[in-house]
């Protein structure tokens, strides 16, 4: 028989049976009952003496009524609003949400949902700073893709010679990146611009355009150094190693040094990827803010790069889907067609570049926003998990009583069960 306060097994005095299952015989009244025994009233609620308490509905485990404050249906002794949970009689409360994430480490979907619902709360602010700077890198798009695809034409009237297919891949494998590095320019700036966004709508407070820029305004200089910090560091990760190769023209060069840029240029990526939105939301120094990001990101590698890595094939998927409907209406008003396409002609033309930019933009304005999201969430969730940021996040928001939820066990190693990525 377990005699701890809160509930009773079947078979216990409580319920007037004996250990075998029988009824006992009657007491005399003068005879010691088991409330006598049990803690003061306050702590848990027993039957009457001489009496069993009416059967309620929901009321949990026992015959026992709930306690005032307490959700009918939840286990015995759990606070209103928790209906517990496996692992431990009634777990730990749940933890408070003042906006699109709760105040305690998150999961995966946690994290994703999080991003989706800033920019469905702060649609204006975000958006508008995603266009502005997803204009700029189109732009820039525009310009190179411009400029380079003039040698990505394929002649198909005669056979092509190896030089002149080494020159070929060369020359769309720096197209490539120079879309790729335009694009993380891109990103890099809006993590920084929307990080203050995205602690607004941890807090469940609203933005405005105006306010947040005037928030953004005295960080602009060090928000610039360390994007530009940041883009150069990544533009050696990924193309020094691959750098011989493309110079000299020699394909086994830059076959042997793409992969190896790839592995280091995804090393960098992940170990400051957090970086903006320390500094934005810290307001330090470019330096400090690169070393909380390696601090923060340090024992956690490989679950942010699991993350941002299933992030980037999200919104790639979105912008695949944006983007083809254009790239038809741009394959049909352009002069050559579908012809014109294959052999490389009409992607010189300015008709195939501007519909094609057109789609684009939208596309960079509408995903640009879900990553930066998910990045400035990993960095509230790194510090949740380790600084214990939710117990200040939870006082910002006015939330007074989230660290007791907080003791109870939603952090890893507590009590109760931590929400894992």
């Amino acid at each position: 028989m377990n005699d701890s306060p809160g509930w009773a097994t079947p078979g216990s005095p409580s319920d007037g049976q004996g250990s075998d299952g029988s009824r006992p015989p009657t007491q005399p009244s003068d005879a010691p009952k088991w409330s006598d025994s049990q803690p003061p009233p306050g702590q848990w609620s027993s039957p009457g003496a001489g009496q069993a308490p009416p059967p309620q509905q929901g009321a949990g485990w026992g015959p026992y009524a709930p306690q005032p404050g307490q959700q009918p249906g939840a286990p015995y002794g759990a606070p209103y609003g928790h209906s517990g949970g496996p692992g431990g009689w009634g777990g730990p409360p749940p933890a408070a949400k003042p906006g699109v994430i709760p105040l305690r480490p998150l999961g995966l979907g946690e994290i994703l949902d999080g991003a989706v619902s800033t920019l469905r709360a702060h649609w204006k602010t975000v958006l508008s700073v995603s266009l502005v700077v997803a204009a700029l890198v189109q732009l820039g798009l525009l310009g190179t893709q411009r400029l380079l695809r003039d040698n990505l034409v394929v002649s198909t009237d005669e056979t092509a010679t190896p030089d002149e297919l080494v020159r070929l891949m060369n020359d769309t494998m720096l197209a490539g990146f120079a879309s790729y590095y335009l694009q993380l320019l891109g990103l890099l700036l809006v993590t920084g611009l929307l990080a203050g966004v995205v602690s607004q709508a941890v807090l469940g407070r609203r933005s405005t355009v105006a306010a947040h820029l005037r928030g953004v305004r005295p960080m602009a200089p060090r928000m610039l150094g360390l994007t530009a910090v940041l883009f150069l560091g990544a533009l050696a990760a990924g193309m020094l190693p691959a750098l011989p190769g493309l110079l000299t023209g020699n394909a086994v060069l830059t076959v042997l040094g793409v992969p190896i840029g790839l592995v280091l240029l995804a090393w960098f990526f992940v170990t400051f990827v957090l970086a903006p939105p320390a500094l934005m939301m810290e307001r330090g120094k470019v330096t400090d803010a690169l070393k909380r990001s390696a601090k923060l990101v340090k024992g956690s590698w490989w679950r942010i790069f699991g993350i941002s890595a299933l992030t980037w094939v999200i919104t790639w998927l979105v912008s695949v889907i944006i983007a083809v409907p254009f790239a038809v209406i741009a394959m049909i008003v352009s002069p050559d067609g579908f012809d014109g396409l294959l052999s490389g002609t009409s992607a010189q033309s300015w008709t195939f570049l501007l519909v094609t930019a057109v789609g684009g933009l939208i596309s960079l304005t509408v995903t640009v926003p879900m990553q930066t999201g998910v990045t400035s969430l990993l960095y509230i969730d790194q510090r949740i998990r380790r600084e214990a940021l939710d117990l200040e996040l939870a006082r910002a928001a006015g939330v007074h009583d989230h660290q007791d939820h907080a003791a109870v066990g939603s952090r890893p190693g507590g009590a109760g069960p931590a929400s894992g990525g």
